[in-house]
């Protein structure tokens, strides 16, 4: 695990980050764009989907066909994805190919085609992704979750809405494209095996300069109702609860994520051994922590049948519940593992890293190195875990559920 990070400044304001691998012949970028869900336009829900699609659709002096044939000529393992607060765009790749990709991607950020012609292909492409959702309703339920636990507009679909996806036009995305590329507030992360020198140069060449457009503040509203329900006609119930937490910056961070870990970090953990082990109330049981800038919380799933669906929320809640009693050395020692195990992994991947580089200077300011957060992982104790548990307890809580009837929310 290494401490060096590598930090460029642009003239045009964009931050380089970047962490050295020395051991991997490989490298991975990403680009995170200010134009995630959550800050984009009112009624406009599914526009950042639509966008990631018709950038790629011909860009610089080549069409869409030339483009996709130039970036598989590099061998790219394409990464796009839409956040709350960020499109990100970027690729893993042979570092040999590094200098060539980036400049293929500054046609796709700064001089995209946006052809009308391929608008409609990738507004259908957003469209048809919300329509699957009625097909997988373990996202559906966990989308919806999001959406009524965060105050609008941070919970706002990353995935869409048909009706506003509908209503949405090629010049109003255009125009959203235009406002949201925003260069200086652009966050490039890289991690792999590079020439950080040779790469600020080329970057400072490639987005040297950019117009600063200033972002509109998120005026943050009120949190929705306690309790959703979806109907749907089924054999199955799937329950989506959410509690609030502390964010990635908080002192009690670690202490938090260990938690979350006791609760559900492994076959051995507590939702797994009493709900679904003890109990055989559901057949998929987990929980996870789940951060923004603006706030956190843990979200947990439930799969289960509707005669088991009542009991089964019940069980989850008292396991929330029972952790403010305290957790055990065994308990924590096994967490410890699970999160090392986890980090280890993390650190042999380029693209982990440059996720998560990129990710902890927009949350934080700053970049964990790996050994930090090793070391934070040791330092934490059941005392220190029991501590912030019962200073934390989990009572408030947000659900959702589909299925064929409501249940009892206590």
């Amino acid at each position: 695990m290494t401490d060096e990070l590598d930090k460029h400044v642009l003239k045009s304001g964009m931050v380089l980050l970047g962490e050295r691998m020395e051991a991997v012949e490989s490298v991975a970028f990403e680009f995170m764009l200010p134009a995630g869900a959550a800050v984009l336009p009112r009624d406009c829900c599914g526009a950042a989907n639509v966008i990631a699609d018709w950038i790629f659709r011909g860009a610089g002096d080549r069409n869409s066909r030339q483009l996709g044939d130039a970036l598989d000529g590099l061998g790219l393992h394409r990464v796009c994805s839409v956040g709350s607060s960020h499109i990100t765009i970027g690729a893993v790749l042979e570092a040999g190919n590094l200098p060539q990709a980036l400049q293929l991607y500054a046609d796709i950020i700064q001089r995209a085609g946006l052809h009308h012609e391929q608008f409609e292909p990738a507004r259908q492409l957003a469209a048809d992704a919300v329509w699957a959702l009625d097909d997988d309703p373990r996202q559906k339920v966990m989308l919806k979750l999001r959406e009524k636990f965060y105050p609008p507009p941070l919970g706002r679909s990353t995935i869409g809405d048909m009706e506003q996806l509908q209503a949405l036009t090629a010049e109003k995305t255009r125009s959203i494209i235009e406002d949201s590329f925003n260069i200086p507030r652009t966050i490039f992360a890289v991690a792999g095996k590079y020439d950080f020198d040779a790469l600020c140069a080329q970057m400072e060449d490639l987005f040297g300069t950019g117009r600063q457009n200033h972002a509109q503040p998120v005026t943050v509203g009120q949190k929705a109702e306690k309790y959703t329900h979806i109907h749907n006609e089924g054999a199955q119930v799937h329950i989506g609860l959410m509690t609030g937490t502390v964010g990635p910056g908080d002192r009690d961070y670690y202490n938090a994520r260990m938690a979350i870990s006791v609760l559900s970090g492994g076959m051995s953990a507590r939702l797994f051994t009493e709900v679904r082990e003890k109990r055989g109330l559901c057949y998929s049981i987990g929980a996870r922590y789940h951060g923004l800038k603006e706030a956190a919380g843990i979200m947990c799933y439930a799969g289960t049948t509707p005669d088991k669906a009542q009991e089964s929320l019940d069980v989850i809640v008292d396991e929330f519940n029972k952790l403010g009693d305290g957790v055990s050395a065994e308990e924590i020692q096994r967490a410890k593992v699970g999160l090392k195990s986890s980090l280890i992994l993390q650190s042999e991947s380029s693209g982990h890293r440059a996720a998560g580089i990129g990710g902890d200077y927009y949350m934080l300011g700053r970049v964990r190195s790996l050994d930090e957060i090793k070391q934070r992982i040791e330092e934490t104790t059941p005392e220190s875990v029991s501590a912030f548990l019962q200073g934390n307890r989990f009572r408030d809580f947000t659900i959702v559920t589909i299925g064929p009837k409501q249940l009892t929310v206590k």
